[in-house]
């Protein structure tokens, strides 16, 4: 049961007064990598195959470390940066946690 001290939402979906504890709980998407893995935020991660980067002519070898992955509202995708491409969004399939 909800505490009385607690703020209520309304949940849209359902049509009803629903604790935000509960809304936040179903809301939180678990990131894995091509591993299984949990991924979070600021995680270090590795290339696990060749990747052509569109738009900046250059392909990502495989073994290629990225640091500090964000984690965005797709659970198959992390943005992160390299030393040479900026806003790089890649596909989880594609990295394994370091």
């Amino acid at each position: 049961m909800a505490d009385q001290d607690e703020d209520w939402v309304y949940d849209e979906a359902s049509g009803e007064w629903r604790p935000a504890s509960e809304i936040a709980a179903e809301q939180s998407v678990e990131v894995r990598d091509a591993a299984g893995n949990l991924l979070a935020d600021g995680d270090s991660v590795v290339l696990t195959k060749d990747l052509k980067v569109k738009g900046a002519g250059q392909t990502l070898k495989q073994g290629t470390v990225i640091r500090s992955i964000r984690l965005t509202d797709n659970p198959e995708e992390v943005d992160c940066r390299h030393d040479t491409i900026k806003g790089l969004v890649l596909r989880t399939e594609f990295v394994k946690k370091r």
